[in-house]
């Protein structure tokens, strides 16, 4: 059974399901090379980034794999920070990764959007999360730890695995979340 990205509320964010129509507002926000300075790559232009959605909101070819990505909205003055991402394998496992654009980095939306994201999937009865990160990316090693994770002695292409074991109630008394359909 594949899993479908619904709406997540935290307190300062919308999680939002990905649209192809956040294509050309996302490009501005993915637009400082900085950005992909530990991931590799260079800001995508608005075109790729509608073809790059237009694939992802298809779904994954691989039966039982959902691709769960949403963008990251602010409640207060609407406009897209980031976004959050999640392959799932069956409901078992995810793998997760987090971006914030650099003009809104240091707020902890990264971390907030995290925990949302973290919430849902436990919430849909995903066990467990992993994140790759590059061993000097100290930020999303931070955002990694607020949520949870904790890094592995495992390596995946030039980054540390880091690892969490959800709960059956993952989400964290302080944080409020509500997702939906």
């Amino acid at each position: 059974m594949t899993l479908q990205p619904e709406t997540v509320h935290t307190p300062r964010l919308n999680l939002l399901p990905l649209a192809v129509h956040h294509a050309e507002e996302m490009a501005g926000v993915l637009g400082d090379p900085a950005l992909y300075g530990f991931i590799g790559g260079a800001p995508p232009t608005p075109q790729a980034l509608r073809a790059r959605y237009e694939r992802l909101v298809t779904g994954s070819p691989e039966l039982g794999v959902s691709w769960c990505n949403w963008v990251v909205r602010l409640r207060d003055g609407g406009s897209l920070v980031g976004t959050v991402q999640a392959t799932v394998d069956g409901r078992e496992a995810a793998e997760v990764a987090w971006m914030v654009g650099a003009p809104w980095q240091g707020r902890g939306i990264a971390v907030e959007a995290a925990q949302g994201l973290v919430g849902w999937l436990g919430a849909q009865g995903v066990r467990t999360l992993v994140a790759h990160i590059h061993p000097d990316h100290a930020a999303s090693a931070a955002v990694a730890t607020a949520v949870g994770l904790t890094p592995t002695d495992e390596w995946h292409e030039g980054e540390v695995r880091w690892r969490l074991r959800v709960p059956s109630s993952p989400v964290a008394p302080d944080v409020h979340l509500r997702w939906e359909s």
